[in-house]
């Protein structure tokens, strides 16, 4: 049930992501043809929906022996528009020496309000190759 309920959560996520990235496009304006925003009804959508930002960034995650064992910082949605990965940070202080490994987001699981990572000890996670974000 709580992994169903995860998966619905990803889901919802993946919807937003996708009326907000298709609110933010940017195509050939034609005089008062060009959408530069969401409906009306649209945003009624998005305000009942889930939000990333309040439910997962940030939020510690635990392992099977309720050890903290770091916290999401960032979600990356593939090009296909996924959310396939989650970035969490382990380690360091302040953010200074913090170790960023991708883990796929259906390996996290949502138990009793909070995120388990099942199998994981922040030294497994720290041997892990660091993630970096592709240069721009």
């Amino acid at each position: 049930m709580e992994r169903k309920r995860f998966l619905t959560v990803v889901v919802v996520v993946f919807v937003c992501t996708a009326i907000l990235s298709g609110a933010t496009s940017v195509r050939g304006q034609v005089a008062g043809t060009s959408t530069i925003g969401i409906s009306a009804e649209q945003v009624k959508l998005v305000a009942l929906g889930w939000s990333a930002k309040k439910k997962i960034l940030g939020k510690p995650v635990y392992n099977d022996a309720n050890e903290k064992i770091g916290s999401v910082d960032d979600l990356i949605i593939t090009p296909d528009q996924s959310v396939s990965y989650a970035i969490i940070g382990v380690g360091g202080f302040l953010g200074l020496r913090k170790h960023d490994v991708a883990v796929p987001v259906a390996n996290l699981k949502e138990e009793q309000g909070k995120l388990v990572l099942h199998g994981a000890t922040k030294d497994a996670l720290k041997a892990m190759p660091k993630f970096e974000y592709a240069a721009m």
